[in-house]
């Protein structure tokens, strides 16, 4: 009671305690997030010239996107949006500018332009019908979030709004740079000076002393000298935040035990077994004793087998390479494995020999329908609709082959064929997808079939074929070899003793007591995906970006396919200018060069070439014709400085020592040819003009986005 009644004395005491705690929970979670606190937004992407890109909105983007471009990482589509959003912004503000927009009829009169081929927008007569475009936009937003199908693809109200808004944007952007273009053109004086650079020349006599005459051992180049370099030259230098890290991967790799246990559990097959299923003993046949007709059902559903039965004749090169031979050679019937092959053990049964064409040569016909590879915008007729038309042709070019050629004109949608009368001129099995290759080959000269493929329905004639020589047919039953979960285990096991040594001792040590390799991975960028070796690896980048990781820092990660990577942070470079280690790559070589420079002049005497030549021990060289837009010294190379100077000087006249690329010259100009004046540029001008302008919208865009103001935080959100 008496700790009670103190406890109730001091209350107020211990209230004011209690919240001056949580006051600094609070507090040092506000300083850890100050956008949180300084009132920075966490719900902006990008902010591009005072812009916000909204997280929200750049998400739906993405997503949209990515189901657009489902082959594309996140990553990828994400940059792809954020690319497509900076430029909307960064053209947004030289729109504003200059006071750009676009008008209601001019948007009319796009959106005419850019849905006038729909069949939705057209009337009875085949035109684009206003009416039927504002109803159609009406009607979205009626049924708004719903979707609608326009053509091949279905979108609602806030797809056609972005839409509208790209339009109007590109529509903007063609003006701009329209603008843009006329302004690069190339004046007439541009012209002539680029005619005289072209075709005024010079012929040179020179000696080169080169700097590979010292050795590299003899110059010294310091930190200093290189720090140096880098000031000098700090746009050269330039680089983004960067990490260094190493890791050690542990793969969930199938052991030596686990592709045994593999094998022998064909002999399931290879001898036959009962089993009990569903409260009954079931036998399953030896493969050898499956007949023909119900090969496929065995491979793909009892056996399970992890490639499906092919029920074609193959030459012996699609067999695996592993195992050809044996397997081409086998009697029919006979089964040969279970053999290794591209990470699968496998079983394979002859299953039946032929001869079949070496070269086929045929005409088809394409008819496509929705859905198909390939298939254009305007093609709307049904799988069904697209059979029956096949059918349709068919029985006529059998009743009547002369037609095939209209035929093909008419319907077909093959362009690669079609100017060739839909003739395929004689090629191997190999060549076409596997429906239309088994029909050519394995049919006779003048059969007409209808054969579908993920193009449509083909009409397919066969015109000719060449050649023959044995095929196999062939029934496999392949599984993959992979890791139990005794080897997994072993695996995480592995990793986690690794993980924890660390704590005790070095990396590079104690991967080296476990004989691990370690490997290195530098210059990491901060929205960088993929880490050499370990594929996609978003998460590792991360983690080696954030604040709270320093360097030394290790952590497990698992890797793509399996497995664990356990990596640690090396080194952290800020943005900035390059440091000396890593920028002596770049540097060395000019700092030595300009130092073997100033060493070799130190050892020259004499003012003519003769003697510099003599004094140097170096043989003099000419070089005929040199012009200054392409300053290369027969001999010598690329040499813009040495050609200046000589353009510098009269004919007979000798130059002082200058420092080229490749070593110190000495130039005497023998004849000067200065080109003769046209009596028009014109044609060069637009030679010029359209070379500018072919590069202009690039040029200019990409000056725009180097000077604007750009912050970028999409780290934080992928």
């Amino acid at each position: 009671m008496a700790v009670l009644n103190k406890i109730r004395q001091r209350s107020l005491f211990l209230i004011f305690i209690i919240a001056m705690a949580l006051f600094a929970f609070v507090l040092t979670d506000l300083f850890r997030n100050s956008d949180a606190l300084f009132g920075g937004s966490q719900d902006v992407v990008a902010t591009v010239n005072g812009k916000n890109i909204n997280r929200i909105d750049f998400m739906n983007r993405v997503e949209n996107m990515q189901r657009q471009l489902p082959n594309s990482t996140s990553t990828q589509t994400m940059n792809r949006v954020y690319d497509q959003e900076v430029r909307r912004a960064i053209m947004n503000t030289q729109f504003n500018e200059l006071g750009l927009t676009v008008e209601q009829d001019q948007m009319k009169d796009l959106l005419k332009q850019n849905f006038s081929a729909y069949p939705e927008f057209q009337n009875e007569a085949g035109l684009f019908d206003e009416n039927k475009l504002t109803e159609f936009i009406a009607n979205l937003k009626a049924i708004y979030p719903e979707r609608a199908l326009l053509g091949n693809f279905q979108l609602n109200y806030d797809d056609w709004v972005n839409n509208e808004n790209s339009i109007a944007i590109g529509a903007k952007e063609r003006t701009y740079f329209n603008m843009i273009q006329a302004s690069v053109n190339a004046t007439l004086n541009e012209a002539e000076v680029d005619y005289l650079l072209e075709n005024s020349t010079r012929d040179l006599r020179y000696v080169q002393i080169p700097y590979s005459t010292i050795a590299d051992s003899l110059v010294e180049v310091s930190k200093a000298d290189i720090k140096a370099y880098i000031n000098e030259n700090k746009k050269k230098f330039e680089v983004e935040a960067s990490r260094d890290i190493v890791y050690v991967e542990f793969k969930e790799a199938p052991s030596l035990k686990d592709e045994e246990d593999l094998k022998a559990s064909f002999n399931a097959f290879i001898d036959g077994k009962v089993v009990f299923e569903n409260g009954q003993n079931d036998t399953i046949k030896a493969f050898a004793q499956v007949k023909a007709q119900n090969l496929e059902d065995y491979v793909n559903f009892r056996a399970g087998s992890d490639e499906n039965y092919n029920d074609s004749f193959v030459k012996k090169s699609a067999l695996p390479a592993v195992a050809a031979d044996t397997l081409f050679n086998l009697n029919v019937g006979a089964v040969y494995g279970p053999y290794k092959d591209n990470g699968m053990m496998k079983l394979t049964k002859l299953v039946a020999e032929t001869t079949v064409p070496d070269s086929a040569k045929v005409r088809h016909i394409l008819i496509p329908h929705v859905g198909t590879n390939r298939a254009a915008a305007d093609v709307t007729r049904t799988e069904a609709q697209a059979k029956q038309l096949a059918d349709s042709v068919a029985t006529v070019v059998r009743a009547n082959p002369s037609k095939f050629p209209e035929l093909v004109t008419a319907l077909s949608s093959d362009v690669a064929s079609v100017p060739n009368g839909g003739v395929y001129d004689f090629h191997p099995s190999t060549q076409m997808v596997k429906p239309f290759s088994d029909f050519e080959f394995q049919n006779k000269v003048g059969d007409i079939g209808v054969v579908k493929t993920q193009f449509g329905f083909h009409v397919i004639e066969i015109l000719d074929q060449k050649g023959s020589s044995k095929a196999v047919k062939v029934a496999t039953i392949a599984r993959k070899i992979e890791p139990s979960t005794e080897t997994i285990d072993n695996i995480f096991t592995e990793a986690s003793k690794f993980e924890i040594a660390l704590g005790k001792g070095d990396f590079q040590d104690v991967a080296k007591e476990r004989n691990l390799e370690v490997k290195p991975v530098n210059g990491i960028k901060i929205l960088d995906e993929n880490i050499p070796g370990l594929n996609s690896q978003r998460p590792i980048v991360r983690w080696a970006f954030e604040d709270g990781t320093k360097v030394g820092d290790y952590k497990r990660f698992t890797v793509p396919g399996g497995g664990y990577a356990v990596v640690q942070l090396v080194k952290s470079s800020k943005k900035g200018l390059m440091d000396p280690e890593n920028a002596s790559a770049t540097a060395l070589t000019e700092i030595r060069n300009k130092k073997k420079a100033e060493m070799i002049r130190a050892k020259i005497t004499g003012t003519t070439i003769d003697e510099v030549s003599k004094n140097q021990n170096r043989p003099t060289g000419t070089a005929a014709a040199v012009n200054m837009k392409n300053p290369t010294i027969s001999g010598a190379g690329l040499e813009p400085k040495v050609v200046g100077v000589a353009f510098s000087l009269n004919e007979g006249e000798t130059s002082g020592l200058i420092d080229g690329n490749r070593g110190v010259f000495m130039v005497t100009v023998t004849k000067v040819e200065d080109a003769t004046k046209l009596d028009n540029y014109q044609a060069i001008a637009n030679r010029l003009s359209t070379t500018r302008t072919s590069s202009a919208q690039t040029k200019v865009y990409n000056a725009l986005k180097e000077t604007a103001d750009i912050e970028d935080n999409r780290a934080r959100f992928y």
